[in-house]
């Protein structure tokens, strides 16, 4: 798929984006080159896996990473009950040797997202969620599948891939990658978007909003993310969903009432609600200095 041919999809698809980010998704995918994405949560990390699914009528495999998460969940799993009743249902066999071989083959395999990625007989996108939440052991397990697009099981051998999956990590950077998981990987940062992108968000993913109300939900949101007092800045989901809210209630202009009724559907703890409120960033987004150019006609700042 050529550069002008993904933009073409992303903007089928709605996705807002950037000649940087268009570009590497394309290079990545010609190349057959793992993707790594870190950025805040919130900011579309997983979305990208998503829309490159539809956009190359692929399927998505996910993964979603956790402290603990171990081979048995991620690549495969045998399973232990049928392997028992085949057990004892051959028991008398005379062949031990060949009813122990038969025990590891595909009919007791059980396969997990990984396997499945690259077993696939159509080309996968395998997005693995999170990596930074897993352990460092995950991570050096990975290292084989991310630059041999091949896997190890000790009863079975190298399993190579029948088709070559679009592969994306994401990280919220919780903690640091090694440098050999990111040698193996192209790199993409996503920051929060600027007014312009999280206006063209809001077009793009909620056209009926009134353009007054989506200009001051934009300013809003970007004034929240600039206080160094709110601890959990507001994603572009929470975005949507406060716009959301606002509009299903016919709001029209954001006002204190409309504010405090609607405060949990953007600012998830009770600390970042409180100072919202004490410093009224979010009646526009203007800090009440500059009405003329926010979009709320200088009222209810108080």
């Amino acid at each position: 798929m050529t550069l002008d041919e993904l933009k073409q999809k992303l903007d089928e698809a709605n996705y807002i984006y950037d000649d940087t980010l268009a570009t590497v998704l394309a290079v990545s995918l010609q190349l057959g080159r793992p993707l790594l994405i870190e950025g805040a949560a919130g900011v579309g990390k997983t979305e990208i896996a998503k829309v490159m699914a539809s956009a190359l009528g692929r399927d998505l495999v996910r993964l979603q990473c956790y402290e603990g998460l171990d081979e048995s969940k991620a690549l495969y799993e045998w399973n232990y009950q049928k392997q028992l009743l085949s057990i004892q249902v051959n028991m008398n066999s005379d062949d031990k040797d060949a009813l122990t071989r038969s025990l590891f083959s595909d009919e007791y395999l059980l396969e997990r997202p990984l396997l499945h990625s690259i077993r696939s007989e159509k080309p996968v996108v395998l997005l693995i969620d999170e990596i930074d939440k897993a352990d460092e052991e995950f991570e050096a397990f990975l290292l084989e599948l991310l630059s041999d697009m091949q896997v190890s099981i000790p009863e079975i051998g190298t399993i190579p891939a029948k088709t070559i999956p679009f592969v994306v990590l994401t990280s919220n950077r919780a903690r640091p990658l090694s440098e050999a998981l990111r040698r193996r990987c192209a790199y993409l940062y996503i920051p929060y978007p600027d007014l312009d992108k999280e206006l063209a968000i809001l077009r793009a993913k909620m056209p009926h909003l009134d353009d007054q109300l989506r200009l001051q939900v934009a300013k809003a949101v970007q004034s929240l993310r600039n206080n160094e007092a709110i601890l959990k800045k507001p994603s572009i989901a929470e975005t949507l969903d406060w716009a959301a809210a606002l509009d299903a209630l016919g709001v029209r202009e954001l006002t204190p009432d409309a504010i405090r009724n609607t405060a949990g559907f953007l600012l998830k703890n009770t600390e970042d609600i409180e100072c919202m409120h004490d410093t009224g960033d979010a009646d526009c987004g203007c800090g009440g200095h500059d009405h003329h150019n926010c979009g709320c006609g200088g009222h209810h700042h108080g």
